[in-house]
């Protein structure tokens, strides 16, 4: 009972630690939460750090290559008819037992290098898995960093229809008492019955975007969705260190890993074409073996160990191989790994290209969204005060319920635009400061 207290204990702990970061009553979950919990659990993830795995065992084979080999052969036969008996090496016509035993050994001396090139190219190959695992961990921290912004945007869209429904409740409540006592018109009543039901509609709508994009965030976490807490707010703020597209995308292709690893996949390239090129020279490898033989009809009447101690033969021998003529495999081997090594460069110009397109238009697009951001405010006060004096009129008499929903409808387009806009500078932030380099999450 006693061990079995300390390992329930030990799986308690351990279960806690692994969800450390939902399981501490935690009322919220901040973005940089989300990212570690992303980062550790990520089934996706997971699957490509087992390249990782995977280089590190071709890196060692290849060094394992160097060693010699050694191998032990063993068999045991039944003969009937004409035959050679094997310890004597005389012609019997008779059913025995026969059989042998052997150990060979076998080290090479020299095949053009191969080993050693086989060696550098696996070593790059690990450097590759290596940069190339960093780069999908920034990848999924970009892509919780979107499901996490646009869980808020759907919350915030959220509130806002919630607001919009609150005004035009009130409005149809007032109208209603106002149309039992034969002082509306019933005309701007039933508009206003039906702004109410496109209301309610778009806040079902909004609240299944809402659950979309958390199931979304869930799904990144490996967590189901009711285990997914309320995320804390993330700061605005439309100061942000200026980049030029040309300053952004020489810091990218400095910093990111991905032209790291393909640096490497160049140098990886590069050693197996000089592994093709190693069957080009002769190879001498050196061999020694030992073996015995057995027969049930020896004449010296010995049992099998006897045998085996009485009948060894050992050799020794220098195996040296030229290549003559192989139908022009190696030189077709040797093309075909120059062409994947222009396939690396060409693929290292195409992402250089990419990065250059994608670093322009993210820098013109921060300069875009503070634009609209700021006319969007000033939009929001110029509609919020046109609004104020529709309501004004309308609950005077003096106006139509045509120009008080579309006044009412300007305001709430554009508290909406100024909502999505603000969350996507917000994305665009963290999108400039990941091909900065300065993605600190």
């Amino acid at each position: 009972m006693k061990n079995l207290f300390i390992v329930t204990v030990v799986f308690i702990i351990s279960y806690s630690s692994a969800i450390s970061v939902v399981g501490q009553t935690h009322t919220s979950l901040s973005l940089t939460e989300c990212v570690q919990l992303a980062v550790e659990h990520n089934p996706t993830l997971k699957q490509t750090e087992l390249n990782l795995y995977r280089n590190e065992v071709n890196y060692k084979q290849a060094r394992y290559n160097r060693l010699p080999s050694l191998e032990g052969n063993i068999d045991h036969g039944y003969n009937e008819g004409r035959s050679v008996n094997a310890t004597t090496n005389q012609f019997v016509n008779t059913s025995y037992f026969s059989g042998g035993q052997s150990l060979y050994l076998s080290a090479p001396i020299f095949n053009g290098f191969q080993i050693l090139h086989d060696i550098r190219r696996r070593a790059s190959a690990r450097e590759v898995g290596k940069f190339e695992f960093e780069g999908a961990v920034n990848e999924l921290k970009l892509d919780v960093i979107e499901a996490y912004v646009l869980v808020l945007t759907a919350q915030d869209m959220l509130q806002q229809t919630e607001g919009q429904l609150a005004v035009t409740q009130e409005t149809v409540d007032r109208m209603e008492i106002m149309q039992r006592e034969g002082a509306a018109d019933p005309g701007d009543f039933y508009d206003l019955k039906g702004q109410l039901r496109t209301d309610q509609n778009l806040l079902e709508t909004n609240k299944q975007q809402l659950y979309d994009r958390r199931l979304r965030l869930a799904a990144l976490l490996n967590i189901a969705i009711d285990e997914l807490p309320e995320l804390e707010p993330l700061p605005f703020s439309i100061d942000q260190k200026p980049y030029s597209g040309v300053e952004l995308y020489h810091t990218a292709k400095g910093v990111l890993p991905q032209f790291k690893a393909l640096d490497w996949r160049v140098k990886e390239a590069q050693q197996q074409v000089k592994v093709m090129k190693s069957d080009y020279y002769p190879s001498l490898s050196l061999s020694a073996g030992i073996q015995s033989r057995f027969s049930s009809i020896d004449d010296s009447g010995f049992n099998y160990w006897q045998q085996f101690r009485n009948y060894p033969s050992k050799g020794i021998s220098l195996n040296l191989r030229i290549p003559i003529f192989s139908k022009m495999k190696v030189r077709t081997q040797v093309k075909l790994a120059n062409l994947d090594l222009d396939e690396v460069k060409w693929e290292r110009q195409i992402q250089e290209n990419q990065l250059r397109e994608e670093t322009a238009k993210a820098v013109f697009s921060m300069k875009t969204l503070r634009e609209n951001v700021h006319n969007l405010r000033e939009q929001e006060q110029s509609y919020q005060e046109a609004f104020r004096i529709a309501q004004v009129h309308f609950d005077a008499g003096n106006s139509n319920s045509v120009i008080f929903l579309t006044a009412k409808n300007k305001l709430d387009n554009t508290r909406n635009a100024l909502v999505i806009k603000q969350y996507e500078w917000i994305m665009q932030k963290y999108i400039n400061d990941y091909y900065a380099g300065t993605l600190d999450l």
